[in-house]
Order: structure tokens, then sequence, then C-alpha cells
């Protein structure tokens, strides 16, 4: 069936416009420029995206080739690679980031019910960063070393899902730890992180704050056993243990009582030790939830093979911000489509199919749905998977 309307049109008409005006006027995104809007700004950076464009030249070309179908797709300005390039280095990265965070909001909802590694009700983050290298003499401002320049990205992955609820984006100088007093605090959520951010006073802060964290110790822990709890090794749990911190800055930071479970994971062949400050759960619940932390080594895995965000269109920071946001977008709105439409197949499988066919005019719901049971049987194990 022609539904008169592409399929990359059908897929940004997921974002309502009244959303997408309330994020550009809160920040005064098209003051002074009025041939090319915002929204102009958006679906040439997110064709990009979805389409695997290399360039800003590259964007452009692919889009006039089909002049015809400009209107269509969404544009009301004329697409210039000079006017493009100025709007990523002179309008608000923010505009973009809220949109995004609206989009969260509502891909959270839908995948409210999704099953986590172990039997919780309570919500699971897990907490981590990736460094994307950069060219120090195109990114000055990102300086990292002596000879290289960087960016991180801190974030916070909804374990149900997975859907990235917090992005943060510093240079390569910032250490992970510190990224902690960005995160929001939910009371009764689980934050699993491994031991880079493991600084005691900040997670006596979480703790004050009513979440629970559950972290990877370091080798040189010092610390007094208050007693033990019983455990059955058969499980992998070697020590279950209530302690105190013995070290004089360490006792300062988290005065309080932590907890210590010891695991030996058959699969590696390695024992870990992690620290929570959760006393109801069993051991084995505290080292499930620390596995199923990888999922964010997942995700950052797989944004940065299927998504633009290692070479990048801009040089300056708005730009590259600005980029990076668009790109969350279109992750969310994939996965948004996902759930919408209940498809079987991987995010990677239905970003694939849009990508070449981003000017045909199908439904999008017939085009998917008729087009991923042809992919079912043709999975590649040793592939990346998210959902």
């Amino acid at each position: 069936m022609n539904t008169g309307q592409p399929i990359f049109t059908q897929m940004m008409e997921t974002i309502h416009p009244q959303q997408f005006a309330r994020c550009v006027t809160r920040y005064g995104g098209e003051y002074k420029m009025q041939s090319f809007s915002c929204w102009d700004q958006f679906l040439c950076m997110g064709f990009g995206q979805l389409t695997y464009r290399e360039s800003l030249r590259d964007t452009v070309d692919c889009l006039c080739a089909r002049p015809d179908l400009l209107y269509h797709l969404g544009f009301r300005g004329a697409i210039r690679r000079s006017t493009l390039a100025d709007a990523n280095e002179n309008r608000d990265w923010r505009i973009y980031a809220t949109l995004a965070q609206q989009l969260i909001r509502r891909a959270r909802r839908l995948y409210a019910d999704e099953p986590l590694a172990t039997e919780l009700d309570a919500t699971v983050y897990a907490l981590d960063s990736t460094t994307i290298d950069l060219c120090l003499s195109v990114f000055p401002w990102a300086r990292f070393r002596r000879t290289k320049a960087a960016i991180k990205l801190h974030t916070l992955l909804d374990l149900r899902g997975p859907i990235p609820t917090f992005v943060y984006i510093s240079d390569g100088k910032l250490h992970d730890v510190n990224a902690l007093d960005e995160v929001p605090i939910e009371p009764g959520s689980f934050y699993v992180m491994d031991r880079g951010y493991l600084d005691f006073a900040r997670l006596y802060v979480l703790h004050q704050q009513g979440g629970f964290f559950v972290i990877r110790a370091k080798n040189s822990l010092r610390y007094n056993r208050l007693h033990s709890l019983p455990v059955n090794a058969s499980t992998g749990v070697r020590s279950d243990q209530i302690i105190t911190l013995t070290v004089f800055y360490s006792r300062q930071g988290y005065p309080e009582r932590l907890r210590r479970v010891r695991f030996f994971d058959a699969e590696t062949d390695r024992f870990f030790v992690y620290l929570t400050n959760n006393f109801a759960l069993s051991a084995l619940t505290i080292a499930l939830l620390y596995k199923s932390r990888w999922q964010v080594e997942l995700f950052f895995k797989w944004i940065k093979q299927h998504l633009r965000i290692k070479s990048f269109f801009g040089t300056s920071a708005n730009a590259v911000k600005t980029q990076v946001w668009i790109a969350i977008c279109v992750y969310v709105l994939v996965a948004i489509l996902k759930k919408q439409l209940d498809l079987p197949g991987s995010l990677h499988k239905i970003l694939q199919i849009l990508s070449v066919n981003a000017f045909e005019k199908v439904a999008l719901q017939e085009l998917l749905t008729q087009t991923m049971p042809q992919f079912q049987d043709d999975d590649n194990h040793n592939q990346l998977m998210l959902f």
C-alpha cells in the first residue's frame, strides 16, 4: 500500500510537532534564522544517522539527489552544506538533548515491563563511560593527553530495554568517578557500576538519597568484618559479610555498614568481590545484578558500530554534542518503533531495513512486519545484540 509518505517521514512523525517546537522555543533555536529551521537541521542530521552518511557533504548530496521528495520528507528550507554546518556550529545543542530526554521518557514507559536478569521490581541502572578519540589539531577544546583529544560519554542505562536515561558529554580528562556528581538519583533504584566509580564519599551521598548501589571492590580494600551471613556455595557465592571500613578517609566518606559479597564465576574461572548498601536481596541476586552491567558495554559498542558518533560533521563542541544527541534520538526512535510494532528482530536489523528504504513510499508497519521474518534464520550469534 502506498501511503504517499516516504519511510523516513513516517519514522519522524513519531515526534509530535508541538513537542519539538517547545524544545526550540526554550533555547531560542530559530532566533534570526528562519530560512533553515531547526526541524530541517534535525531531519538532515537524522537522515545522515539513519542512512550511514559519512559527512555533511555526503548527507546533503544524497538528499539533493531526490529533490522531488524533499517536501514530502518534511523539508521546508533549501538544503545547503554551508547552511547545515552553520546550524550545527551555532544552534544550541540542548534543543536536541531535551528532545532526546522526552523520547527517552516515552521509550521507558513502553519498556517498563521488560524482564531483568533477576526477578526484581525496582529499576536497575548501569553506569559507565566510553571514550571517543579525536584529532587534537582539529578538536583543540577536547584535549585529553599531550598529543591526543577525546570526549567521554557518561551514560546511565536503564537495563529494562536497554534505554539510555542519562548522558553526560565531557572531555576525555574527566575521571569517571566525577560523573557521579551529575547522575540523578531515584530513591529505591539500583545503580550498578564498575570499580572506576569507587569513591566512598560519593557513594554515601547516593545512599543518603535513597538509592542502592552494587559496585565491584578494589583489591586494596581494607575493612573489619562484623559478621557473616550463610551462603550456598553451589550458587557460586563464597562469602556474604557485613563490614565497616577501616581506612581513615574511607571511613569518613562512608561511616555506615556495607555488605561485601564474594562470588566465583565458573564461566570465566574468576573471583569477584562486590560492595552494596542493600542488605535485603540475596547474595546471588547481587552478583547477577553486577553481571547484567555488561549491557551498557554492548550499548556503547552498538552505537559506535551502527551510528555516526566516531567521526563528526563539525569541529566545535556545540556541533559534536548536537550530532551525539541526534544520534541518541535516532536510536530511541528505532527502539520505540520496535516496541510499538511488536517486531521480533534486533535493532540492527530494523535500522538496516529503514536505511535502505528511506525514500520508499510504503506503510512503515507493512515494510517492517513483512521484511523482518525473512531475516529470522540468518542471525550471526557473534554479532552484538540489543533487545
